[in-house]
């Protein structure tokens, strides 16, 4: 006679030979392998300075290819890259000087404070679109820059030719649609973009027309240099010259007249007598000066008078003292 099962007991049975499972459990069996290094770990804090590195290089590089020039970074296809502005005070500042935006980004949860909240108020007023987004997402578009929970992502600048531009001022200047002679600032191997920002300004302040860079190693209308121009950008435009040699020969062939800043000048600014005809000022570099070419091109090389305890002038000061000059005498 059978035992009855009791609800909720298990009867063991004898175990009998297991089917083979045709290798499929070989690999189970021989474990995982050794264990990666930190640096390919995605989880260990290795892998995170490797990729920082890695994209450091890239970036470099990238800076490289695109000619060296501060604020060069190129896009899809070639095209300059939008500009992200990273952290409060930046942001602010900005946004005060009245630089073009596309958006204002705002990570979630954000602790606000006065800067945050004129921030936001700022770019309402202007119809900038605010976004808000991650954390990990803003540390992307920033490049794991130190942004504090706020970006203004600038839109790249729109340069007009320099010879188009010199032709249109030359072109009213004849016209009469303009009471002064036409007058630009040209330069040469400047890499700062405080000094372009502060060039634009003396430009702006002393009726000037335009300053014209360089395509190739030259500072670019970045955001610090709008910042610097204390919104002068917006009235002064930025014209970009593929070969600075030859936009001046095509200047001059337009009846404007070149001269460029050095300190070894064979005429002294007071002394300049072109300042009343439509002219170029061309500066160089605080330490190189102007190149060999651009200073065989020009018509005159013009000096500043100054203290023989004193080397040279920073080329924003040289620019906005010359201007003054220029101004002075057309007057």
């Amino acid at each position: 006679m059978a035992t009855p099962k009791r609800p909720g007991t298990v009867r063991k049975t004898k175990k009998g030979p297991n089917v083979g499972t045709g290798g499929h459990g070989r690999k189970s069996l021989e474990g995982k392998g050794p264990t990666p290094k930190a640096e390919d770990r995605t989880y260990h804090k290795a892998y995170r300075t490797k990729q920082l590195g890695e994209r450091a290089a890239a970036k470099s590089g990238a800076g490289a290819r695109a000619g060296g020039r501060p604020g060069g970074r190129q896009g899809k296809g070639g095209k300059p890259a939008e500009e992200m502005v990273t952290g409060r005070n930046s942001v602010v500042e900005s946004l005060r000087a009245g630089i073009p935006a596309k958006a204002l980004y705002v990570a979630i949860r954000i602790d606000v404070d006065d800067r945050v909240r004129e921030s936001l108020k700022m770019a309402a007023e202007r119809g900038i679109p605010v976004m808000e987004t991650g954390k990990p997402e803003l540390d992307r578009m920033t490049d794991d820059a130190i942004h504090q929970g706020l970006a203004l992502q600038i839109p790249p600048y729109d340069y007009p030719d320099a010879l188009e531009l010199v032709e249109e001022t030359v072109a009213k200047a004849g016209k009469g649609y303009i009471s002064n002679a036409p007058l630009f600032v040209a330069l040469d191997g400047i890499t700062d973009p405080r000094n372009l920002g502060a060039i634009i300004r003396s430009v702006s302040a002393f009726s000037g027309h335009g300053v014209i860079v360089p395509e190739r190693r030259s500072v670019g209308l970045t955001a610090s240099a709008w910042k610097t121009s204390a919104g002068a950008a917006v009235r002064v435009p930025v014209a970009r010259a593929t070969n600075l040699t030859s936009t001046i020969k095509a200047m001059k062939a337009l009846g404007v007249y070149v001269v460029g800043l050095d300190g070894d000048g064979d005429v002294s600014l007071p002394e300049l007598g072109l300042a009343t005809e439509p002219l170029c000022i061309v500066v160089g570099s605080e330490g190189k000066g102007l190149s060999r070419l651009v200073r065989e091109t020009c018509d005159q090389i013009v000096s500043i008078p100054i203290d023989s305890g004193m080397e040279s002038l920073n080329a924003s000061m040289a620019v906005g003292i010359s201007l003054y000059e220029v101004s002075r005498r057309r007057a």
